[in-house]
């Protein structure tokens, strides 16, 4: 059974840094696509950025590229997103994804796998 756990959520200051760290299990993840989503109250879940977990390919939405980098670490099973010049408007929980389809895919709706969320707060 395939689970994901991300953690390293918190709170932080406007132009501050957090990384997130999304934990999987339960099967090979070699023909997947990770992802990270997010969703701020009153919103739908939106698309963060993405990465095949093998080759280097990654994609981000225009919001956050240049801000965030996703990465993987392999032997560990571990997917983060590292997150620097945060914004008031970054604030949301965030949610790993997992998808068994090596093409990157940003709609919620093709990614088979979530995590519970690990909630970002950025203040003013």
């Amino acid at each position: 059974q395939v689970q994901l756990v991300e953690s390293g959520g918190g709170l932080v200051q406007a132009g501050g840094s957090l990384r997130l760290s999304c934990a999987a299990s339960g099967r090979t993840f070699s023909d997947s696509t990770m992802a990270w989503f997010r969703q701020a109250p009153g919103k739908e879940r939106e698309f963060v950025a993405a990465i095949r977990w093998t080759g280097s390919t990654t994609y981000y939405a225009g919001s956050v590229k240049g801000r965030f980098t996703i990465s993987r670490e392999n032997a560990k099973n571990t997917v983060y997103l590292q997150m620097n010049s945060l914004k008031p408007e970054d604030t949301a929980v965030y949610y790993c994804a997992a998808r068994f389809d090596v093409a990157i895919a940003t709609r919620t709706g093709l990614y088979d796998y979530w995590g519970q969320g690990t909630q970002v707060t950025v203040s003013s």
